[in-house]
């Protein structure tokens, strides 16, 4: 069983920063891909960015390429997402999950986060 805890959504204005965190517990989080996506309303849930074990790989989706960074810390069981540059389409429910490899989301039966909302006022 594996837990994880979202935290750091909120509302903020176009061209503002957010760091969203995932607190991870019950598995080896050191050997696992972490990564986040996204749902907006009425939309399906996409890829935004995932990191590899050592957090020496990552990989974007490319509409936040140069705006988004992810990162982990492998001592607090902590991945992140900093936010930079935000637009109102970066507006969604961000979910922090346990990733099968660096570039598709997990299916709905793999270990998600419960979301935080991130909102982007133009």
């Amino acid at each position: 069983q594996v837990q994880l805890v979202e935290s750091g959504g909120g509302l903020v204005q176009a061209g503002g920063s957010l760091r969203l965190s995932c607190a991870a517990d019950g598995r080896a989080f050191s050997s696992s891909v972490m990564g986040w996506s996204r749902q907006a309303p009425g939309k399906e849930r996409e890829f935004v960015a995932a990191i590899n074990w050592s957090g020496g790989r990552t990989n974007y989706r490319d509409s936040v390429k140069g705006r988004f960074a992810i990162s982990r810390d492998n001592a607090k069981n902590t991945v992140y997402l900093q936010m930079n540059s935000l637009k109102p389409e970066d507006t969604a429910v961000y979910y922090c999950a346990v990733f099968r490899d660096m570039y598709s989301i997990p299916g709905p039966n793999d270990y998600w986060g419960q979301g935080t909302q991130v909102t982007v006022s133009s």
